[in-house]
Formats: C-alpha cells, sequence, structure tokens
C-alpha cells in the first residue's frame, strides 16, 4: 500500500492533465530528500467529474502507462461527489487533495510533516490567512472571504480557508467523510467543518497560489449551488436537520 494517496478532482482538464501529474510525480523526489524519507511511496487517483473534452480518454492513458496512477470517471460535474469518491478509493496512510492547477509540492512537503509528527489530524492549506499568497482576481479573493464569512455566521467556523488543499490521516477521518451529505462545492467546507467540532486536531498553513489556467467553471455559474449547498449544511449541522 503507498504511504500517501493524492486525489485530484478533474473536469475539462485535457489542456493541462498529464503535464501537471507528470510533474507533480516527477518532483516527489524533493519532498522524500526535505523529509528524509527516501522511501515514501505515492499513488495518484485522478478524479473525473463529467468532462466534455478528452480528459477521461487522458486519464486512461496515464494509469496505463504508470503504475501509481488510477482514474475513474464520474459521469456528471460534480467536484464533491467525486473528491469524495477520490478519498473512499484511496489506500495511503494518508490523503492529500489536490487541485489540477496547483500540484504545491511544498504544501506536501509541510503537510506531511506535521501528519508524521502528529501535531495534526488534518492540514489545511490557506490561501486567506497571513503569511499566503493570493494571486488570483481580486473577485474570486473575495468569494473566498465572502464564503468563509458565511460560514463562521451560519456555523461558528473559525479557520480561513476550506476549500482546495488539504492533507490528513485517512483511518482517522474515514468517519468524518462518510457523515458528509453536501456533495458539489460545498463538500470540502462541511468536510472541514465537521472534522473540527469532532474536536479532532484542524491546522492550517499559508500557501502560494497561482493557478496555472483559468477557472474551468465560472463563479457567477457557481452561486446558486454554492447558496443551496451554505442552506443544507446549516441545516444539517446547526439544527441536526435532514439532508
Amino acid at each position: 500500500m503507498p504511504d500517501v494517496s493524492i486525489v485530484i478532482p478533474v473536469y475539462n482538464e485535457e489542456g493541462i492533465l498529464r503535464e501537471a501529474i507528470t510533474e507533480l510525480l516527477d518532483g516527489y523526489d524533493t519532498v522524500r530528500v526535505a523529509l528524509d524519507w527516501p522511501e515514501l511511496t505515492v499513488e495518484v487517483i485522478v478524479a473525473e467529474n463529467g468532462s466534455r473534452d478528452r480528459t477521461v480518454e487522458l486519464a486512461e492513458h496515464l494509469a496505463a502507462e504508470r503504475p501509481e496512477i488510477r482514474s475513474f470517471s464520474l459521469g456528471e460535474p460534480n467536484y464533491g461527489k467525486a473528491l469524495k469518491r477520490g478519498i473512499s478509493e484511496a489506500r495511503g496512510t494518508w490523503v492529500i487533495c489536490e487541485e489540477i492547477d496547483l500540484c504545491d509540492l511544498d504544501f506536501h512537503r509541510r503537510a506531511l510533516e506535521h501528519l508524521r509528527h502528529r501535531d495534526a489530524d488534518m492540514v489545511v492549506g490557506s490561501k486567506a490567512m497571513k503569511g499566503a499568497s493570493d494571486a488570483r482576481p481580486v473577485f474570486r479573493r473575495v468569494a473566498t472571504r465572502v464564503l468563509n464569512g458565511m460560514l463562521r455566521v451560519a456555523l461558528d467556523f473559525h479557520g480561513t480557508d476550506t476549500h482546495g488543499l488539504k492533507a490528513f490521516h485517512r483511518t482517522t477521518l474515514a468517519p468524518i467523510v462518510e457523515q458528509c451529505v453536501i456533495d458539489k462545492d460545498l463538500f470540502a467546507s462541511e468536510f472541514v467543518i465537521r472534522t473540527g467540532r469532532a474536536g479532532l486536531r484542524v491546522i492550517e498553513i499559508p500557501i502560494r497560489l497561482h493557478e496555472k489556467r483559468p477557472p474551468a467553471i465560472n463563479l457567477v455559474k457557481r452561486v446558486p449551488n454554492v447558496l443551496r449547498g451554505m442552506a443544507k449544511l446549516t441545516r444539517v449541522i446547526r439544527f441536526g436537520g435532514k439532508p
């Protein structure tokens, strides 16, 4: 079994899929050296969800070429559902949730350092905390802060970020993953919030966010789903209601 499972949801990513995953795996030697862990083993799970380009075909080719890559196709554009299934199929001691346009090896190194030393059960890569660098357009940075504000008001969230890079001990957090009922955009938020509310140790570390391409899904089109998801998330967590 691998030491680390890297789960990457992808949607219409034929332009960067091969290059990004190849660079990630080939660059892992730097993580092994930095952690003094030469025997560290890794698998990558490509969680395709509803692509209309050649992403599925390219992911299958990559999996055929390299034994450390696995892929599946969800058949519908649903980021959260793809991420949840990818986590459930992971075999590693630790799981890292990545983004295809980031593949931040420095986050991997720092997160694994915390997890190996048992400083945390989950490490969140924050693009909004002090020390972070977020090179996205202004309206996307504002959207992150608006979402975080909504989570603080509705669910007493005390962190600065829930979406994006995360690393955690798989067996410790497996029950939390199973409890999550939200999919699409807010699965990641529910996962982080439930982990904290369960009394597990969640820490944030700042990241440098410089995306390799524009967002695959228009931000404005995501707003209705986010608002519906927020209402549902508040109902099931704050008030114990049904999904």
